[in-house]
This record gives structure tokens, sequence and C-alpha cells, in this order.
């Protein structure tokens, strides 16, 4: 896997296996959704489909304990990549992104752009991967869609970064970095968020 140099990425392949992710694909498609929310002005988040518009799944707490336990045993692995000394990890949310989907470039934390109250400050950011980016059509992946990293004071061609995409694949990186998720363009995104403080 390709990894640009110029962003400081801890990423770990198979951070769950193949048939974990297809399990949870395969709750999540006939369970409970909402739009998932932005936060910025307030400390409570708000649907603003300008910003954010991807679908917010519902998951058994069997599944819930199960992704939220591995992260909190991932924690230690975390702070020493991060040289950070973290408390815990934000209730992960479980995403699927459908043709037309996106996220507009935007930081999790740490820059004053974010409003969230003082005992929730998000310090590392994860993106756990379900599904497999592929340009072709072959079932179960999606097109679009990249995790894409920027930052413009760096210069070309440093200045953006497209994550290289694997089911399973936990990608972690400081909340103040710049990132955003392309439009999808063909099939379903699924993906799971969280944030260490």
């Amino acid at each position: 896997m390709q990894l640009s140099p110029a962003y400081d990425l801890l990423v770990e392949r198979n951070f769950l296996s193949e048939s974990t992710c297809r399990n949870i694909i395969n709750e999540t498609s006939n369970g409970a959704f909402q739009p998932a929310t932005v936060y910025g002005r307030t400390d409570s988040g708000s649907v603003d489909e300008r910003v954010r518009k991807t679908t917010r799944l519902s998951v058994s707490d069997e599944t819930f304990q199960l992704v939220n336990q591995r992260l909190l045993d991932y924690k230690p692995r975390i702070e020493e990549h991060f040289h950070v000394s973290l408390r815990d990890c934000e209730e992960p949310q479980f995403l699927r992104y459908n043709v037309g989907d996106f996220f507009v470039a935007h930081q999790d934390g740490n820059t004053g752009m974010i409003r969230l109250a003082s005992d929730a400050e998000r310090r590392i950011s994860i993106t756990l991967f379900l599904n497999q980016q592929s340009e072709d059509s072959t079932p179960g992946t999606y097109s679009g869609g990249s995790l894409k990293f920027s930052d413009y004071r760096k210069p070309l061609p440093d200045r953006e970064f497209c994550m290289p995409v694997e089911t399973g694949l936990l990608v972690a990186f400081r909340s103040e970095l710049t990132h955003e998720v392309t439009p999808i363009t063909r099939g379903e995104r699924y993906s799971i968020v969280s944030w260490y403080r």
C-alpha cells in the first residue's frame, strides 16, 4: 500500500476481518437509519446535507460492543504512534454513503472551527472501511467516495492525498487534519468513524 510521507497516518490492515465487515454490512442493510449530523456552531449536531450527506445506520448492541471494544483495545497503539495520552473514544458511527453522497473538506477538532463540549475534544480521528473501493463494477464495491486529505500549505504534489482502500482497513489521523469524502459515483460505501479523546 502506497502512503504519502507528507501526511502522518496510522494504517492498520485487517483491523476487522472480511467476514466481520460483511456481517456488519448485512446487519445494517435492513436496519434503522437516519441522516448523519455535522458539528460546528453548536455542541449538538444538526443535519446539513450541503456539508455532509450520508446515512447513519443502527446496529445491534453486540456489533456495537465488538467494534467499540476493538477501538478501545487499539488505543495504546494510537497513543504510541501519535505521542499522545488519550482517555477514550466516542461512540462509533456506522455509515452508508449512497450515490451522490459526500462530506465536504473539514476538520474534526483542535482547530477552533469545531465547537464541542470541553470534555469531548477530539484528538485522533479514525475511519474504518467495511467494503472495497473499485473502478470496475465488482459486486459489493463502490466507486468515488475517496477519503481525501489536503493541506494547501504543502508543495505540489503533496497538497492532496487519496487513501487507498481495502476491506477491514483502519486509518487514524490527527483530528485537525483537513479531510473529505468525495462523492460516490457507483454502489454503496460502508464505513465506521470514531474519534479518540
